[in-house]
């Protein structure tokens, strides 16, 4: 059986941290920013974990399942 390719848009996307879980970058970071507030701004800038339902299909997409 050949090898599991990795999903190149998700090797992208995500990093594995030390502990196995997946750390993402917030969305609504991009445009139409002037409307938002600063700390809501502050607060997208900051990476989050992927949440525990999405794990499993995105550790299938980076071949770690």
């Amino acid at each position: 059986m050949p090898k599991m390719k990795t999903n190149s848009s998700a090797k992208k996307r995500f990093k594995l941290t030390a502990t196995g879980k997946i750390k993402r970058k917030r969305a609504y970071k991009r445009h139409i920013l002037t409307k938002k507030a600063t700390d809501r701004k502050r607060r997208l800038g900051q990476p989050t974990l992927v949440h525990k339902a999405d794990e499993k299909n995105v550790k299938l997409l980076l071949c770690l399942a």
